[in-house]
């Protein structure tokens, strides 16, 4: 058998590109999808026509957005463990997470531009259905990418320093693919100031973004050879009972159900941070990018604080203390505008500098957490099933956009003169947050982590 190479600083970052290309595509679809098919009274006077039927049309309880990205959710939770017990049991020569991820690649990105490209220029159900087409491909190919990718993280961290050398890279690779997202308003409002309709200018620049965010998902395809660092047989457990097995383990499904909750959280902030913007604070929606860039910045600062302090005081601690940060902030949020004594502009400017040593932690360490349990459960069981693993993370970041967007779209609806849905919303993420947090007290951080130290 030949040596495994140690991945050097270089093909770290080669890797974490791979991340940045994924999470900008992730990013378009959370952050603005809502604003450009279920837009505010602010959005529309802005000129953003509507695509798809509007209000509380199914049962009475989900708005059509909500109802397409919920069943989304759904035909993920088939998919998710099916790609990752594919993968685990991969035998191409190019090894088991690589050929998915080369295979993946463009058809993610194509469907995330089909997403904003209605055929009906107009409200029709028609745009409804092929929003539905499309975030369907989209949620498959995105699991195609990165269930394998992320299955890589402990595969290719063969010690906790080099682990968490890629949680960090990762983490500022992924903030940054956001970060990118959150840019759009500024490249589609100079399109439209250059002439361009405002629609046509969005579409462009999410096709833009979308093809530098496919090319960008090719560079660990192209960079790293998988089995020059990666020595791992492929299971042989079919998917369900792969899955069986990944969920017997305590401190994983203690670990999932917080997730949920934290991906619950952010996402319904920051699907509603345009809306928080133009509807409480009364600002051009161009600030929405302001914040999210200050913010992402703000958190880099903290990356070597918290791989400073994950030593010293264990990654639950750290996780434990990002709810509570998040709890303050989306509660903060919730009393944006004239409730606060201060200039609107400055109220977004204090929760950037609040929220951002939370979203330090949670870029980082959780991705740990998962390579910490997989590698736990591979010396318990003897058997590596790391795809499946993080299909059930995959599965949790999914499940908790899901219903955040359901609830996002549905708590829109109510006082849209006011805003008072918005509001509502942030409550919400502050209460599913403190829910993560005592979700997360119960994970036992000693004997996973004693387990592999003793191999």
């Amino acid at each position: 058998m030949s040596q495994v190479k140690k991945l050097s600083t270089g093909k770290v970052w080669c890797f974490a590109v791979g991340q940045f290309g994924w999470s900008v595509l992730a990013a378009l679809i959370s952050s603005w999808l809502v604003n450009y098919y279920q837009p505010d009274l602010a959005t529309q006077q802005a000129g953003q026509p509507i695509f798809i039927p509007q209000g509380l049309a199914i049962l009475g309880v989900l708005t059509v957005l909500g109802a397409i990205t919920a069943f989304g959710r759904l035909f993920d939770a088939v998919t998710d463990p099916l790609i990752a017990s594919l993968s685990d049991r991969c035998k191409s020569k190019d090894g088991r997470r690589i050929p998915f991820m080369r295979a993946a690649a463009v058809p993610f990105a194509l469907s995330c531009i089909l997403t904003f490209w209605s055929p009906v220029n107009g409200e029709s159900w028609v745009n409804a259905a092929f929003l539905f087409l499309m975030l369907m491909l989209f949620y498959l190919f995105m699991t195609m990418y990165c269930t394998p990718y992320n299955a890589l993280i402990p595969e290719l961290g063969s010690n906790q320093q080099t682990r968490m050398a890629i949680s960090t890279s990762i983490s500022f690779t992924y903030i940054a693919g956001m970060a990118m997202a959150y840019l759009a308003p500024v490249i589609w409002g100079a399109l439209q100031g250059a002439g361009m309709a405002r629609v046509t200018a969005i579409r462009v620049t999410f096709t833009g973004m979308s093809l530098i965010g496919m090319v960008c998902m090719f560079v660990p395809v192209f960079t790293i050879r998988e089995k020059d660092y990666v020595v791992a047989a492929p299971s042989e457990s079919t998917a369900l009972k792969s899955l069986g097995a990944t969920f017997r383990n305590r401190d994983f499904r203690v670990f999932v159900a917080s997730d949920i909750a934290y991906f619950l959280g952010i996402t319904m902030f920051q699907t509603a941070l345009p809306f928080f913007v133009t509807s409480l604070l009364k600002l051009d929606e161009g600030m929405s990018t302001v914040y999210f860039v200050l913010m992402t910045a703000l958190s880099v600062l903290f990356y070597v604080p918290v791989n400073k302090l994950t030593p010293k005081f264990g990654k639950k601690k750290l996780i434990l203390f990002a709810f509570a940060v998040f709890t303050v902030s989306f509660v903060y949020t919730a009393f944006f505008g004239s409730a606060l004594p201060i200039p609107p502009a400055v109220q977004g400017y204090i929760l950037c500098a609040v929220a951002a040593p939370a979203m330090a932690i949670f870029g980082i360490l959780p991705q740990a957490v998962v390579a910490d349990i997989a590698e736990c459960d591979a010396l318990e069981t003897g058997e590596n099933r790391s795809g499946m693993f993080y299909a059930a993370r995959t599965f949790a970041f999914k499940l908790g956009q899901s219903i955040a967007m359901l609830l996002v779209t549905a708590f829109a609806t109510i006082g849209q003169e006011t805003g008072a849905g918005y509001r509502i919303t942030a409550f919400a993420a502050a209460a599913v947050c403190v829910l993560g947090g005592a979700l997360f007290m119960v994970y036992n951080e000693k004997r996973v982590y004693g387990k592999i130290m003793k191999g």
